[in-house]
């Protein structure tokens, strides 16, 4: 199993280099898994369905599930937040895991640049394990980068490139 991590500012477009990366792997026919860190309370169900009610009413976990997927709902009241680790133990042998966000973990991972024109914005100076930079204009470090603008065609950059 391999871990590939994306990190960046709000905005700087992590979301949109998952989807391609999975995207990617997928039509590799890898299984791929992900896991996005949200920095805030969200919901995964909506106002009035049933699971949303359930969770209303004071259940503390809740799972919803059909013939074509199911989904878990836990509340962690006082407990703390799961480790990135903690949550990849929860997949069923995935071939790659992208993970969006969780900047401070060990795994590998790869910046998307937002602003290359402040230095003071970049992260990888100050995380472990920052294997690849994506960034408009090329950036002052031995540390392998890509132009966003390749990020299009995800199957022009080949992971030796990364």
């Amino acid at each position: 199993m391999k871990i590939c991590g994306i990190v960046g500012w709000k905005n700087s477009g992590k979301t949109f280099f998952a989807r391609k990366l999975i995207s990617y792997f997928t039509n590799q026919k890898s299984n791929v898994a992900s896991i996005k860190h949200a920095h805030h309370d969200f919901d995964i169900d909506k106002p009035n369905t049933d699971s949303f009610l359930h969770r209303q009413a004071g259940s503390q976990q809740v799972i919803i599930s059909s013939s074509q997927r199911w989904a878990k709902i836990s509340e962690l009241n006082t407990s703390k937040e799961k480790t990135l680790y903690e949550l990849i133990d929860e997949l069923r042998s995935p071939d790659i895991i992208i993970v969006e966000g969780f900047k401070n973990e060990k795994h590998a991972k790869i910046e998307i640049i937002s602003d290359d024109s402040d230095p003071s914005t970049y992260l990888f100076p100050h995380l472990k394990n920052v294997i690849g930079i994506v960034a408009d204009t090329p950036i002052e470090t031995p540390t392998k980068q890509v132009k966003k603008n390749q990020l299009y065609n995800i199957d022009s950059v080949r992971h030796r490139d990364m």
